[in-house]
Order: structure tokens, then sequence, then C-alpha cells
């Protein structure tokens, strides 16, 4: 454990209770942050990483919250501001995906991934950017976003116009955020991952995971796929001070898949 890149920070992460969130979460409390993890369905997981993190002499708090809802993202903020005093960490990484082609796909098909994948973004930043940016002009602490988007953000996918979209939006957002945060001090970038192992892809039935991993594997330049501790390292990079002079990136973390 190396308790360096972001020694005594606070970091707020959505999305905390599995896959991609929590390994953010872990390798953030491993490199010294404090973490609130915020979570929708999964409450003996999130927990579960709580109390992994406070074993590490970290303080931790899991938070129930739908990102999509503005009024729970504030409560989500405050509970997380009442724990620890402040945020200097923010990673978006909470989402969703609702499949379908366009001509069959419904509007709350549309709605619903839009609303988590990029509305709850937006909320979640407008609720921790005031006073995140207030202490980073105060006490030029400077302040983190990471923002966790998606290689189909980048190139579109066939069967997620919603889910293509909303992330395609997550990286124009990043480069805006940016722009208006940079004064304070606050960097803001995005992560986009290629094909990562997964609970979600560890559920699907052993052939249609064979498929999936075959096709993915097929666009790599590299042989393997990818785990969730890869995305994990980059964002504590992303949240360490070793970053302060990176803004408005996006940088894939897909063993080549995108080139």
């Amino acid at each position: 454990m190396c308790e360096t890149l972001v020694k005594d920070k606070v970091a707020l992460v959505t999305g905390g209770s599995q896959g991609i969130g929590t390994a953010i979460s872990l390798d953030l409390a491993e490199n010294g942050a404090d973490v609130c993890l915020t979570y929708r369905k999964h409450e003996a997981e999130a927990m579960e990483i709580a109390s992994e993190i406070e074993k590490m002499g970290r303080k931790a708090l899991a938070v129930h919250c739908d990102l999509s809802s503005f009024e729970a993202a504030g409560k989500a903020v405050e509970a997380c501001m009442e724990k620890f005093g402040h945020i200097d960490i923010l990673v978006n990484n909470a989402g969703m995906n609702w499949d379908g082609v366009s001509w069959k796909m419904s509007e709350e098909q549309w709605d619903r991934v839009i609303e988590v994948n990029l509305k709850g973004y937006f909320n979640m930043v407008r609720h921790v950017v005031p006073g995140m940016r207030d202490r980073a002009k105060a006490e030029k602490t400077g302040g983190r976003i990471i923002n966790v988007t998606s290689i189909n953000g980048l190139r579109g996918k066939f069967g997620q116009t919603n889910y293509s979209a909303s992330k395609a939006g997550i990286i124009g957002y990043t480069k805006a955020l940016a722009k208006e945060l940079g004064r304070a001090g606050i960097t803001v970038n995005a992560v986009a991952p290629g094909l990562i192992e997964t609970a979600m892809l560890m559920g699907l039935k052993p052939e249609d995971k064979e498929k999936v991993e075959k096709l993915a594997l097929g666009e790599m330049a590299l042989p393997h796929i990818g785990q969730p501790k890869d995305v994990a390292h980059l964002v504590t990079f992303l949240a360490s001070d070793n970053s302060r002079h990176i803004t408005g990136e996006v940088i894939k973390v897909d063993g080549g898949q995108y080139i």
C-alpha cells in the first residue's frame, strides 16, 4: 500500500458498490484517501466496501443515492460533507445501460439512461463544485473531478444509441467544465474504458461471454481483457497532484480497442 498519491484527501465516488466503482474506491483508500461511496441497489456490498476501507485505517461512508434525482444527489453530498467536512475529489462513475436498436427503443429506455448517465453527473457536480471551488480558491488546494465515460462515447455502438449518446455527452461536459473550473485550480478529466471484466460481463451465459470477449479481443492491440483495477489506477493518478497540469482530457483504458 502506497499512502502518498492522495494522502488525507476526501473522495466521493458514485456507484462505488460494484465493479469499477469498487476498484476505484479501494484504490483511492489504499493511496491514502478517505472515501464516501454511493450506491442505489447494492447496500450490503457498499457497506462491505466501506468496512474494507476502514480496515485500511481510512474513514469511509456508504450513502444511498439515485443520481438521476437532483434532490437525492444533494442529500448524498450533504451526508459526505457532514462526515468529512469537504470534498477534494469527485469521481462520477455510476451508470447504466438499457440496450435496444433505435427503431425499437422506447422513450423510457432513452430517458432513463440519459437521466442516470448524463444528468446524474451534472447533479453531483452541481452540488459538489461550489464548496470545492470556494475551498480551492481560499486554500489553494485545487480539486479533482474525474468522469468515467466509455470508448463507445467516442465511436458509438450498435444497439446503444442511448448509452453512446450519454457517454459522448459526458465527454463534452468534461471539456466545458474543465474550462470553467481551471482558474480555481480544479482539474476535470474523463476516463474511457473499453471492455472491462466486471460482474456484468462475468454474469453472462458462458457462450455469450465468449462471444463478447472474442469480439473485443479482435479489436484490441493487447491480448487480454481489462480489469477494474486498470481503470482505478488511472483515476487515482488523475486525482493526485501528479496530474496537476492535465485537464480537459479523455484518456482511454481499452488495451488499444479503439485505435
